[in-house]
């Protein structure tokens, strides 16, 4: 797992970089957790996914549109390389002056690794979304639950 900058950081503001240099770094740290990682396994073994079809997990520094004009949270290709993309700047400044900058912080880590579980769904199952949407919700829940206790 690595955090990759692209050549999209010649168009943002210095505060911006700083910002999603800090919210890569978040990520990444809470990504590699012990914890987490264990609970990535545990899924791995579950859904049998080889850790081989793993090629590469980066972490992109500055967001990233579908072409449908939708934010891209994550994607995953057929080498087994995954992205994990953040949310603009607009909308994380939305975010903390609703939650605080605490909240802020909780939404990113969970925001990615339902991100992070979802892109490794789609190494088994493709071009399922709905399956993978499903599987998503579900593993992040017994997550989330087991994380509280």
């Amino acid at each position: 797992m690595r955090i990759v900058a692209s050549s999209r950081k010649q168009n943002v503001k210095e505060k911006k970089i700083r910002f999603y240099e800090k919210y890569a770094f978040l990520v990444f740290s809470s990504l590699k957790k012990p914890r987490f990682q264990n609970f990535l396994n545990w899924i791995l073994t579950i859904e049998n996914i080889k850790k081989s079809k793993i090629r590469d997990i980066q972490i992109r520094t500055f967001p990233s549109v579908k072409e449908s004009g939708n934010q891209l949270i994550g994607k995953c290709n057929s080498k087994g390389e995954i992205f994990l993309y953040p949310k603009k700047f607009i909308n994380c400044k939305k975010k903390a002056d609703k939650l605080g900058n605490n909240g802020l912080k909780q939404y990113i880590v969970s925001r990615a690794k339902a991100g992070l579980i979802h892109e490794l769904l789609h190494l088994k199952y493709e071009d399922d979304e709905t399956k993978v949407r499903e599987l998503t919700d579900k593993y992040y829940s017994i997550y989330s639950n087991f994380s509280q206790k």
